[in-house]
């Protein structure tokens, strides 16, 4: 089924996530492959772009970044908010359409985890890519789309209430790195990885997931 991934989707989407009957769980770790890939970067300003309920955002303020965290939905932001009001002014929560929204400066580290806009994924990630200042960080991880309905698979922020991520919220590595110029970034990391977690009820969820980290140079 396709998905329209509008403002109003988002906000219903988090509105279940407040449901425990819900499937729509709630994120509260950082993405593992976040805290590998910034592991040997030092702290600067960093974008969250489409931060959910900010479990991102949180771990990067904690590890001395000071973040733009900015989303579409209320909801999603008014968790993010309260589950971050430990590392206060260090987060700057911003409530925005990534589609038309603007910085009013670059970043040294733009990130972006399982998010889905109302535009081509592809196009999403050109767009954010411009917003890393030379010199800086573009962390990119996102859903790989997966056929093995075995699995019983799980697809982090999004939370379909099947378990499959839809097939136009997904993209390889090599559709990623083929829009970086090799004359702009250089390619740190580009991956393809599963990983399993404990699901509801008992259930193992496969997570099918592409990584790619390029350094802007100019």
């Amino acid at each position: 089924m396709a998905h329209s991934f509008e403002k109003d989707y988002w906000e219903e989407h988090w509105v279940q996530a407040d449901d425990p009957a819900s499937a729509v769980a709630n994120e509260s770790t950082a993405n593992p492959y976040l805290l590998r890939e910034t592991a040997t970067l030092r702290p600067g300003t960093a974008l969250d772009a489409g931060c959910g309920t900010g479990a991102e955002a949180i771990w990067l303020a904690g590890q001395g970044w000071r973040v733009t965290a900015a989303d579409i939905s209320a909801n999603a932001l008014q968790r993010a908010g309260a589950a971050g009001a430990a590392v206060g002014s260090a987060v700057t929560w911003v409530e925005a359409d990534l589609t038309t929204w603007v910085p009013n400066d670059r970043f040294d580290l733009v990130v972006t985890s399982y998010a889905h806009p109302a535009v081509p994924q592809l196009a999403f990630y050109d767009r954010i890519s411009d917003w890393v200042a030379p010199g800086g960080t573009l962390l990119i991880i996102g859903h790989l789309h997966h056929h093995d309905a075995a699995d019983g698979e799980a697809n982090g922020h999004d939370h379909q209430h099947d378990d499959h991520p839809p097939a136009e919220a997904t993209v390889t590595r090599a559709d990623i790195t083929a829009r970086l110029d090799p004359a702009v970034w250089r390619i740190d990391t580009a991956e393809e990885h599963s990983r399993q977690l404990d699901g509801e009820e008992g259930r193992v969820l496969t997570l099918h997931d592409v990584v790619v980290r390029a350094g802007r140079l100019a």
